[in-house]
């Protein structure tokens, strides 16, 4: 069964840092982009960063860029997201997700991705 699982989520204090991991399993995604997708209560799901393949070019959005690095590691199935300086703003669940076509990830308003994972919780506190 294909599962992504997210891992690293928590409670921290405005300026602090934390590193999200997302664990894939049950195939690989050597073919799929593959990011992180937020989403506070009541809001709408948020792009935040994706990488492509096999280019691994990055996309992030504007108000995670130069705070944020999405980095995969294909070898291990695994993903990361490393959030520094994070502000009270960056409170969400944050969801693992996959996708033969990139383009899909950048507008998660508007489109569902192939695969999710659980989410996990982060929690910025000022």
């Amino acid at each position: 069964q294909v599962q992504l699982v997210e891992s690293g989520g928590g409670l921290v204090q405005a300026g602090g840092s934390l590193r999200l991991s997302c664990a894939a399993s049950g195939r690989t995604f050597t073919a799929y982009a593959m990011g992180w997708i937020r989403q506070a209560p009541g809001k709408a799901r948020e792009f935040v960063a994706v990488v492509r393949q096999p280019s691994e070019t990055t996309y992030y959005a504007d108000s995670v860029k130069g705070r944020f690095i999405i980095a995969r590691d294909n070898a291990k199935n695994t993903m990361s997201l490393q959030m520094n300086s994070l502000k009270p703003e960056d409170t969400a669940v944050y969801y693992c997700a996959a996708d033969r076509l990139y383009g899909k990830l950048l507008q998660p308003q508007y489109y569902e991705s192939e695969y999710w994972g659980q989410g996990t919780q982060v929690t910025v506190s000022s």
